[in-house]
């Protein structure tokens, strides 16, 4: 390991990303000391805060989390882990209570129950949610403000960690830049324990529902560490981002489905009902890919919410009738233009029950983590689930950390505006970025084949060989875009969030997770 003059030390455990599964597991290893890295200042830059339905949880009369896991592992295409369900959905009431307990404002009746909802896949209602399609942002808000009065917890914003660093085969610490700071020595942050939550790689995808920073950084530096990597091939494309033309794209919650809206063609036409017995509420991967299928042939598909929800719509629904309203679409009186778009990552950093890792010090929770829970199709709602679930499983097993009063902060370090716009837009207009997203959207999206994943591995090999400015954090990317690129090639069927135009069919025989080192995805890319 290169020894940096610029060292700091976390004093004790050390947390990359700020998501929901970030911070819980900061605030669960409370009092004990815990440093925050996060890119931008907190809940502006991670995927839970623009997460719109909600948690899945059985807390309503006459739910179980027994049925939760068996509708999760329907949903998971057939290898979902059967213990891991089944005791992710026992915890999910205790952490609902968790974060009620720090000021999360869930939906209630009268009576003082959770007023649940309903979304694809699910037998029961179990979305435990704010104010319609707010769930994400309102717990985020409510978890920051709990961190910022949390002495024990310090916060570094501003800051990307690029590289983890090992010694003697364990995992160590990070090594980070300032944002927008590529060219003076890096910093190294030392850790008695590391845990990645830096989020998946939805980013890595032209059209998307990810925040700007989500491309797949995480995976990325823990392959490049040595890491083995779980179930890369599978992407899930949520059916109705919003179809603006907005990099990322806003989102139609799925609750709007859940409520009664439907799935239509410029010509009124009501496609899904001939397509599954569930219709809008089938699965996502076969409402995204009859949205797509509906494209390819030309046609426009809308979301039609106004005969079950009318102006309701503006109130029950807020988040979505302010992205409407920003792109000048009536959801009242009209219809909303949708389309698939990447939208979570199943695959990831393989770990255990208790989230650890294959390397030593490393421990992964978040959708930078492969748990096994989600299978080949992540059921709705279960991702806030298993981030508060893994956050908090993860800081039990760390443990062994003495308790501290405060952490001083980091001198030098911070939130600085002028760098994080000009990171932006770097990140967002940078020819290689483009390409690289361009490749994955239309060789390695909704619907794949064996020639274009080939194409594709040659793409990001001639990328990553040829793209001027070619620092750490874009190799990151090309490794995770590698991974799913060679996972999906080597999976010769078609199940859940992968589907092959090729192998159409699903396939007894890769009823199973797989497993890839970036050395195997290498080797996968260069016979390509």
């Amino acid at each position: 390991m290169t020894i940096f003059d610029n060292t700091l030390d976390a004093d004790g455990a050390l947390i990359v990303g700020a998501g929901l599964a970030g911070l819980f597991c900061a605030l669960k290893l409370a009092p004990r000391p815990v440093t925050v890295l996060s890119p931008k200042p907190l809940g502006t830059g991670a995927s839970s805060a623009w997460a719109q339905g909600g948690v899945a949880a059985a807390v309503g009369h006459g739910d179980s989390s027994h049925a939760h896991a068996v509708d999760t592992e329907m949903a998971g295409a057939g290898i979902v882990d059967h213990g891991i369900a089944e005791s992710v959905t026992a915890e999910a009431a205790a952490r609902i209570e968790d974060l009620a307990h720090w000021g999360t404002p869930f939906d209630r009746d009268d009576f003082g129950n959770y007023a649940l909802g309903k979304e694809a896949a699910h037998s029961a209602n179990r979305i435990v949610k704010v104010e319609g399609d707010r769930a994400g942002w309102a717990i985020m808000q409510a978890i920051i403000a709990e961190v910022r009065r949390t002495p024990s917890i310090r916060v570094v914003e501003g800051i990307t960690a690029v590289d983890l660093a090992r010694e003697d085969g364990r995992i160590v610490g990070v090594i980070c830049r300032k944002l927008g700071d590529r060219y003076t020595e890096p910093v190294f942050i030392r850790a008695r324990a590391t845990i990645l939550a830096a989020g998946g790689l939805g980013g890595l995808y032209a059209v998307t529902t990810n925040p700007p920073g989500v491309r797949g950084h995480a995976m990325g530096m823990a392959a490049r560490a040595g890491a083995l990597i779980a179930d890369a091939e599978f992407v899930q494309f949520h059916p109705t981002a919003i179809a603006t033309g907005a990099d990322p794209a806003p989102l139609a919650t799925e609750a709007l489905r859940g409520e009664g809206a439907i799935l239509v063609n410029e010509m009124g036409d009501r496609f899904m009902t001939a397509i599954h017995p569930d219709a809008e509420l089938a699965p996502r991967d076969i409402v995204a890919r009859a949205n797509f299928r509906q494209i390819q042939a030309r046609h426009q598909v809308f979301l039609d919410t106004r005969k079950v929800l009318g102006a309701d719509i503006l109130t029950r629904f807020p988040t979505v009738a302010a992205y409407c309203r920003d792109a000048g679409i009536d959801p009242v009186n009209g219809m909303i233009p949708v389309t698939p778009a990447a939208h979570f990552h199943m695959g990831g950093v393989k770990v255990d029950e208790r989230g650890r890792s294959s390397l030593p010090g490393l421990w992964v929770c978040g959708e930078a983590s492969c748990t096994g829970l989600h299978g080949a199709n992540r059921l709705a709602s279960n991702s806030l689930l298993e981030a508060t679930v893994y956050g908090a499983r993860i800081a039990e097993d760390i443990g062994g950390l003495e308790p501290v009063r405060a952490l001083a902060p980091f001198k030098g370090l911070g939130w600085d505006d002028a760098a994080g716009e000009q990171a932006e837009f770097v990140l967002r207009n940078l020819k290689a970025v483009k390409d690289l997203r361009a490749t994955m959207t239309d060789l390695v999206g909704v619907e794949r084949d064996a020639e274009g994943l080939r194409q594709a591995l040659r793409n990001i090999a001639d990328l990553e060989a040829n793209a001027q400015q070619v620092t750490r954090a874009y190799l990151n990317m090309t490794t995770s875009a590698t991974l799913v690129t060679a996972a999906a090639l080597k999976r010769t069927e078609s199940r859940g969030g992968h589907f092959r135009t090729d192998f159409p069919v699903t396939n007894p025989e890769w009823l199973h997770h797989t497993t890839m080192t970036l050395e195997e995805a290498l080797a996968i890319r260069a016979e390509a």
